[in-house]
C-alpha cells in the first residue's frame, strides 16, 4: 500500500547559505522559478536576479543583496515544489532570514508584501553593522546551558548576546570583537572543542543590531498579514505561533535576539511531523536536523536533481511512520 506524508515541515535557510547560481537550474528548468525571479527584479526595480544568477560572490555576499538573493531563490524552487507535487506544508519554519520565507510559503504574506520587507532588512542590517561593528563566533562542543552561563559569568551584558542555538554542541555569539575574544577564551577553557569565527559582516542577533530593529518596526507594523494556512514555528520563542499580534513581535524582535532553532525543531517534534523539507540553498539545516536526531526524514531540496529524492519520499513514503 503507497503511504503519504501528511504533516510535511518545509524549513528555509538563512543568511549564509547564498552562492552564485543558486537556483540556476530550476530557472532552466521551470518557468515558475523564472518567473519568480522576473518578479522579484520588477519588484525592486533593480536586477536582482543577475547577482544571484552571475555574481559577482562579493557582491552576492553584502548583506543588502545575499538576504533577499537567498529569499528569492527559496520561493523559486518552494514553488516548483508546489507545481510539481501539490503539496500543502503542514508547518513552515526558517531560520533568521528563512522566517521571511516560512510566512510566505505557509501564506502569512504575500510575496509581493515580503520582499520589499527583505530588502528593507538587508540595508537596515547593513546600516547597523557599519554603525557599530561587532562579529559572531559558533561554539563548537558545548550545550546552550553552559554557554549561558560562560555569557552570564564575562557580565558583558552590552557587548555579548548568545545568536543562535543551532543544535546540541552548536551556539553561536555574537558581540563586539573584544567580547567574542574573551568568550572564545572562556568557552576553551570550559570545554569547547572549537570556537571558530565566523565570516560575517557584523554582530547579527544581538543588541547591537537595535538600529535595524528600530527601523525595520514600523513596517512590519504595518505589513498586511493573513491568518496563515500552514502553521508557523517562530525564532524568537522556539515555539508555535498564531496570534498575529505575537508573530508581529517575535519577527520585529528577531533581529536583536536569539535563534531558538533547536527548541524550534524539538516542537516540531513533539507535533509528530512526518517529513522535513529543507527548500533553498544548501544543506545546513538537514546537517542540524542529524544532529539533534529528528524521527522523521529529512530531504533538501537545492537543485533539480533533488526533486527525484522527494518524489521517491512523497509518493513511497519509505520513511512514513
Amino acid at each position: 500500500m503507497t503511504k503519504f506524508y501528511k504533516r510535511i515541515a518545509c524549513l528555509f535557510p538563512g543568511q549564509g547559505a547564498q552562492y552564485v547560481g543558486m537556483a540556476s537550474d530550476f530557472c532552466s528548468n521551470f518557468s515558475a522559478a523564472r518567473l519568480t525571479f522576473e518578479e522579484a527584479d520588477t519588484l525592486l526595480d533593480r536586477p536582482l536576479s543577475s547577482v544571484i544568477l552571475n555574481g559577482p560572490e562579493d557582491s552576492l555576499t553584502e548583506t543588502r543583496n545575499s538576504q533577499p538573493a537567498i529569499y528569492v531563490a527559496s520561493m523559486a524552487i518552494f514553488r516548483v515544489i508546489q507545481e510539481l507535487f501539490e503539496i500543502k506544508p503542514y508547518l513552515c519554519a526558517g531560520l533568521s532570514l528563512g522566517e521571511y520565507t516560512a510566512l510566505t510559503a505557509g501564506g502569512w504574506l504575500s510575496f509581493l508584501k515580503t520582499l520589499p520587507l527583505v530588502q528593507m532588512r538587508g540595508d537596515f542590517m547593513n546600516e547597523a553593522c557599519e554603525a557599530t561593528k561587532g562579529t559572531m563566533a559558533v561554539v563548537m562542543g558545548l550545550e546552550g546551558e553552559k554557554v549561558e552561563e560562560i555569557v552570564h559569568a564575562l557580565n558583558m551584558p552590552h557587548e555579548l548576546w548568545i545568536a543562535n542555538y543551532n543544535c546540541p554542541g552548536q551556539v553561536v555569539i555574537s558581540g563586539t570583537a573584544k567580547a567574542i575574544d574573551a568568550a572564545t577564551a572562556a568557552a576553551k577553557a570550559g570545554g569547547a572543542k572549537r570556537v571558530l569565527p565566523l565570516q560575517v559582516h557584523g554582530a547579527f542577533h544581538s543588541g547591537l543590531m537595535h538600529l535595524a530593529e528600530n527601523k525595520l518596526s514600523p513596517y512590519i507594523k504595518n505589513a498586511f498579514f493573513l491568518q496563515g494556512e500552514s502553521a508557523l514555528v517562530m525564532n524568537v520563542p522556539g515555539d508555535f505561533v498564531s496570534d498575529l499580534t505575537q508573530l508581529r513581535h517575535n519577527l520585529t524582535k528577531q533581529v536583536t535576539h536569539s535563534v531558538r532553532w533547536e527548541q524550534g525543531i524539538r516542537r516540531m517534534e513533539d507535533d509528530h511531523v512526518d517529513l522535513y523539507v529543507e527548500i533553498g540553498p544548501g544543506t545546513t539545516l538537514s546537517g542540524m536536523n542529524k544532529r539533534i536526531g529528528v524521527k522523521a526524514p529529512t530531504v533538501s531540496i537545492g537543485t533539480v536533481k533533488d526533486l527525484d529524492q522527494l518524489s521517491k519520499m512523497i509518493r513511497e513514503g519509505d520513511h512514513a511512520r
